[in-house]
């Protein structure tokens, strides 16, 4: 394990900021591995494990070592009467990973085409669009303790994932480091396509998970900058839950207020809708802003800092905290 000082991570984030780490390594085997515990027992210094940066915002430098994951290899593991269990890497690209399970003729993860990031990084924050979530077709995560070198397995309900959330993301936050991860894809295909805009897309076509993805593809396409063009890391708030009370008190206030029906009597409600009526869509503070096509995304327009970024964000979260009485909270974590 090579470990160099002074490494930009501006091509280690996807909002492209130009944060420095004080020290970088490279993770591509469990050798590397053992010697990260190693170095993190010798230094009274705190790691950062990286995948695609597609879920970071870094408001400074980084005074630590980052280390990113680069663990490779994919592979149909076993089979049974009801699905077939493919195992990747967590340094694998996700989107790569789903298009190739596609290749190989399975079905299952083709309404997750084009989220960015790693396979590692996919059950940390349990990723979700268009109807599904990771937790849908999760079967197994393999994961390194940092504090004791052991190899351990999680299953579904061991990962305690939930609205982009995980046991990773919240009690196990950086004591474990994903290895692999194994998913389950069942024979005959589920077809998630009632939500809106895909719905319509594929009306009175023949469904395969090569059009879903390819349909779902465009849409996110047409709504989302590409983070090679201008950085961004996707959607940047939670849509926020509210008692099905609460958010009835707001419907008659805001009679376009959108709620989706979840379990316990929870409604979830829109947090771009909510940033949209507080006008936010396509504003800029210098060369930091909200996306003038989806209010959801925060961006970087070129030489934005971590903090400038991150003021954008404070000044959101305070608008629609004025206006509709709900705190956002940020789906990327904020170093």
């Amino acid at each position: 394990m090579d470990i160099i000082e002074q490494v930009s991570l501006k091509p280690y984030n996807t909002f492209g900021v130009a944060s420095i780490a004080q020290y970088f390594t490279e993770i591509e085997s469990r050798k590397d591995i053992d010697e990260l515990i190693t170095w993190h027992q010798q230094h009274d210094l705190r790691y950062l494990l990286v995948g695609g940066g597609s879920n970071l915002l870094f408001k400074n430098d980084y005074q630590g070592l980052v280390a990113h994951i680069r663990l490779k290899g994919k592979a149909v593991i076993a089979t049974d009467s009801d699905a077939n269990y493919v195992r990747a890497g967590a340094g694998e690209n996700w989107h790569e990973f789903v298009r190739w399970t596609i290749d190989q003729g399975m079905a299952g993860l083709e309404n997750l085409s084009l989220i960015p990031g790693t396979v590692g990084a996919a059950p940390i924050q349990n990723i979700g669009a268009y109807g599904i979530e990771l937790v849908d077709r999760l079967h197994l995560v393999e994961a390194v303790d940092l504090e004791t070198g052991k190899s351990r397995e999680f299953d579904v309900a061991e990962c305690q994932l939930g609205y982009r959330d995980s046991y990773f993301k919240s009690v196990g936050l950086g004591r474990y480091l994903i290895t692999a991860v194994t998913f389950r894809l069942p024979h005959k295909p589920e077809w998630k396509v009632a939500y809106a805009g895909v719905k319509d897309e594929l009306e009175g076509k023949a469904l395969s998970s090569r059009l879903i993805s390819d349909t779902i593809i465009a849409i996110r396409q047409s709504k989302l900058p590409d983070p090679v063009v201008i950085g961004n890391a996707g959607s940047f708030f939670k849509n926020p839950v509210m008692s099905e009370s609460a958010w009835q008190v707001l419907k008659a206030k805001y009679v376009d207020l959108p709620g989706y029906p979840q379990d316990n009597q929870r409604v979830k409600t829109s947090a771009a809708w909510l940033i949209d009526q507080c006008g936010w869509k396509g504003k800029k503070q210098g060369s930091a802003g909200v996306y003038d096509k989806h209010a959801l995304v925060l961006v970087n327009y070129g030489g934005a800092t971590g903090a400038d970024l991150w003021a954008v964000a404070e000044s959101v979260i305070r608008s629609v905290e004025d206006k509709f009485a709900l705190t956002l909270e940020p789906e990327p974590r904020v170093i």
